[in-house]
C-alpha cells in the first residue's frame, strides 16, 4: 500500500499522505484510480482499453476498460518457473506440490484437450470437486479457452446440484470419484452418474481420482479418466484466447436458502483487478509469500484465494475437516508449510477459543503476518482471543464482501491500525456509505450498507436474465442507483465498519432494529455457549426474540445459564436486546460455507417451508425447530 501511494507521485498522479487521502482520490477519480491500479499490478492485456469508465451514472449499466482484451489465466499463469505455485494438503495426510512451470504446462494440456472437444468462449463448464490442485488446473485452463467455470461442492446433493447446474448447462463436467471428510470417504460416482443424466447438455465427463486410483466409471456417460483426457496434448503450448474485460469467467450461486440460488455471472477483468488490489494492496500479498483459506470450491473465498497466483505467490489447499484429528489440524498445516497468511471463517476462529486452543504456547508460527476472517462478523473477543493466544504480533483483517460482487467492501490495510471488532477500513475504490430508511448517508449509525458509485466486479448480470430485471430487482430495488447489499452496518470514528448481520435477518421488537451479531458477541463470550443463533417471532402483533443456544458437550440449559445470558445482554447491549425465551438446541443450521441461517429457523417455528432444504450442510438440524411447545407460551 505504502510503495502504491509512493509510485503514484512519482508517476504525477498525486501526493497521498495517509490512506484517508487515497481513498478519497479513489472514489472520486475512479477514471484515475483503476488504471493506476492495473499498471501497479502489472497487468497483461493484449489489446489497450480505449475508455477507462463508459456511463459512469449508470447502475447497473457502467462498462469498464472498453476495447481491452485479455485473459484471467495468461496473467495467473504469467510465472514459468520452478518457484512453488500450489501446495495441497489432505486430512488422510496427502501432500502434493506443484511449481508454475508445471502448473502452466497440464493447464495448457487440459487447454488443448477442451479446445479439441469443440468448447468456445461462453460456453460453460462446471466442476464437482474438492479443493485440489487438479481443480485449479481445470478452472486455469477452462479461462484459457474463455469458458466460463462454476462449481459445487461435492458434498451437495443431487437436488441442489440441479438447482445449480441445471440452470446453466454445462458442455463438460469436471468431477471426483468421491471426497474424505472427517476420517470417512463418500463414493460420489453414482451421483455423478445421476447428475449426467439429469443434464443432458453435458457431453463431457472427466473423473478425476481421489478416493481410489482407479474409480470405476462405467456407469458414468460419457466419462473418462482425467490422465486419459490429458495424454494426447502432451507438450502443448498454453494459448490463451483475448476477450472482452467483460467477458463471463465465473459463475457463483447464492446460498439458495430463499429460493432456487441466483447465477451471479462476473467478469473476468474485474474479477481480475479487483482481486489484485485486495491481494496486493490490502492484503500485502507478495511472491515470497504463502496464503491459505479455509474454504470449499464452492465458495467465493475460492476464487479469491486462486486469483493470488497473478502475484507469483505461493497458494496453499486444504481438504477436508479442519478439525481432523483435532482441532489443532490447520495450525499444524500452518506450521509445517510455515504460511504467511492465513485465513479461515469467523466461526471457526471462535470455535478454537472454545476448544481452549493456544497456539502462540504449541506452534511455531514466526513466518505469519496475516490472519483473514470472513463469512460472518468476527466478535472484538475474537479479535482479543487472537492478538493473545495466537500471535501478538499480526495483522488481524476481517473482512467483508460477498458472492455477489466476488470480492469486498470492506477489509484490512496494513498501514492502519486494528481496532478490535471492526473492520478497517472501505476497500480502494468502493464509494461505501450506509444509508438509512429514507436512503439518507448516515456518517455515523446503524443501517443499511450500501455503495453509491460503480466498482469493476459488478456482476455482469445474472444466467438467463435477459433483460436484467432480476438483477435490477436483487441490488437496486430498495435504494435506486445505489447498490444495497443486505448487510446492517455502521461506520466507526476510526474511518472502519461495523457489521452486525444480514438486514433480513435483522430484529425489530417494538420498532427498533436490532443486528443479531450484536447479540452473538455476547452470549458465544460465556464459556458454557459454544454457538447461538437468534430470530424473531411474530408475537401479539409484534415480534419477540427467541434465542437459540448449542452448548458444551455435557452441559444443559437451566434457570441459572439463562439469568447468566440475559444480563451479558442486557449489561452489554440493552435491555432491548434481551430474549424473550432462550431455549436450547442440538445443533444449528449452516450453510456449506458456514454461515448460520436464520431465516430457515424463522420459517420452521412460524410452520412455513423452508425453500431449497439442500443449500443446507445440516438440514436435519431444522428438525430440532419444529413443534416447540415452548414456543406457543408467553
Amino acid at each position: 500500500m505504502a510503495r502504491f501511494m509512493a509510485w503514484n507521485e512519482q508517476t504525477g498522479e498525486g501526493r497521498f499522505g495517509t490512506y484517508a487521502e487515497l481513498y478519497q482520490w479513489s472514489i472520486d477519480r475512479p477514471e484515475r484510480f483503476w488504471p493506476a491500479l492495473w499498471r501497479f499490478c502489472d497487468v497483461h492485456a493484449q489489446q489497450p482499453w480505449q475508455t477507462v469508465l463508459e456511463y459512469p451514472q449508470r447502475m447497473p449499466g457502467a462498462r469498464w476498460f472498453t476495447g481491452s482484451r485479455l485473459n484471467y489465466a495468461a496473467n495467473l499463469l504469467r510465472r514459468r518457473d520452478g518457484h512453488t505455485a500450489i501446495v495441497f494438503r489432505g486430512e488422510a495426510g496427502q501432500r502434493q506440490t506443484l511449481s508454475y512451470r508445471q502448473l502452466r504446462q497440464q493447464s495448457a494440456q487440459l487447454a488443448a484437450a477442451l479446445r479439441e472437444e469443440g468448447i468456445q468462449p461462453g460456453d460453460r463448464i462446471a466442476a464437482v470437486m474438492p479443493n485440489i490442485p487438479d481443480t485449479v488446473i481445470a478452472m486455469l485452463a477452462s479461462s484459457a479457452v474463455g469458458a466460463v467455470w462454476s462449481s459445487c461442492s461435492p458434498d451437495f446433493g443431487l437436488e441442489s446440484m440441479l438447482d445449480r447446474l441445471g440452470q446453466i448447462r454445462p458442455k463438460v463436467l469436471f468431477a471426483c470419484d468421491g471426497y474424505r471428510y472427517n476420517a470417512r470417504g463418500f463414493d460420489t460416482t453414482g451421483l455423478i452418474a445421476s447428475l449426467r443424466e439429469a443434464v443432458p447438455s453435458i457431453e463431457r465427463v472427466v473423473i478425476i481420482p481421489f478416493l481410489n486410483p482407479v474409480p470405476d466409471i462405467g456407469a458414468i456417460r460419457s466419462a473418462c479418466l482425467w490422465d486419459d483426457y490429458l495424454a494426447p496434448h502432451s507438450g502443448a503450448a498454453l494459448e490463451c484466447t483475448a476477450l472482452p474485460f467483460d467477458h463471463p469467467l465465473f459463475i457463483l450461486f447464492s446460498s439458495g436458502t430463499t429460493g432456487l440460488p441466483k447465477c451471479i455471472v462476473h467478469g473476468a477483468g474485474g474479477t481480475l483487478l479487483q482481486h489484485l488490489k485486495e491481494l496486493v494492496l490490502h492484503t500485502d500479498l507478495r511472491e515470497q509469500d504463502r496464503i491459505f483459506f479455509f474454504t470449499t470450491c464452492g465458495w467465493m473465498m475460492w476464487n479469491w484465494l486462486i486469483s493470488a497466483l497473478a502475484t507469483g505467490a505461493t497458494l496453499v489447499l486444504y481438504d477436508g475437516s479442519p478439525f481432523h484429528p483435532g482441532p489443532e489440524a490447520l495450525l499444524d498445516m500452518a506450521t509445517q508449510e510455515r504460511v504467511t497468511i492465513f485465513g479461515g471463517g469467523a466461526k471457526y476462529f471462535s470455535a478454537l477459543e472454545k476448544a481452549g486452543l493456544q497456539p502462540q504456547r504449541t506452534h511455531d508460527l514466526t513466518p505469519l503476518k496475516t490472519i483473514l476472517s470472513t463469512g460472518s462478523p468476527l466478535a472484538p473477543e475474537t479479535f482479543d482471543y487472537i492478538y493473545r493466544d495466537i500471535k501478538a504480533d499480526i495483522q488481524l483483517s476481517s473482512i467483508s464482501g460477498g458472492t455477489d460482487i466476488i470480492s469486498c467492501f470492506a477489509l484490512g490495510n496494513p498501514l492502519l491500525p486494528v481496532y478490535r471488532g471492526e473492520l478497517q477500513c472501505p476497500g480502494l475504490g468502493m464509494r461505501i456509505e450506509v444509508f438509512d430508511e429514507a436512503g439518507k448517508s448516515l456518517p455515523r449509525g446503524k443501517g443499511e450498507l450500501v455503495c453509491s458509485a460503480p466498482f469493476p466486479s459488478m456482476p455482469v448480470g445474472f444466467w438467463n436474465d435477459t433483460d436484467g430485471q432480476r438483477y435490477r430487482q436483487a441490488y437496486f430495488s430498495r435504494y435506486p442507483g445505489v447498490w444495497a447489499h443486505g448487510d446492517y452496518a455502521e461506520l466507526t470514528a476510526h474511518g472502519g465498519l461495523i457489521i452486525h448481520g444480514r438486514s433480513d435477518a435483522v430484529l425489530n421488537p417494538g420498532g427498533v432494529r436490532i443486528g443479531t451479531a450484536e447479540i452473538y458477541r455476547q452470549v458465544e463470550a460465556l464459556p458454557e455457549i459454544l454457538e447461538c443463533i437468534a430470530v424473531a417471532q411474530e408475537w401479539h402483533e409484534d415480534v419477540r426474540i427467541i434465542l437459540f443456544v448449542r452448548l458444551q458437550p455435557g452441559r444443559s440449559l437451566n434457570a441459572t445459564l439463562v439469568k447468566a445470558i440475559k444480563t451479558a445482554i442486557r449489561t452489554h447491549a440493552s435491555p432491548r436486546h434481551v430474549p424473550a425465551k432462550v431455549l436450547q438446541v442440538a445443533d444449528i443450521p449452516r450453510t456449506r460455507s458456514g454461515k448460520i441461517v436464520e431465516l430457515a429457523v424463522r420459517d420452521v417455528i412460524h410452520g412455513r417451508k423452508v425453500t431449497n432444504i439442500g443449500a443446507l450442510a445440516n438440514p436435519e438440524a431444522l428438525d430440532h425447530y419444529r413443534d416447540l411447545v415452548a414456543l406457543d407460551e408467553d
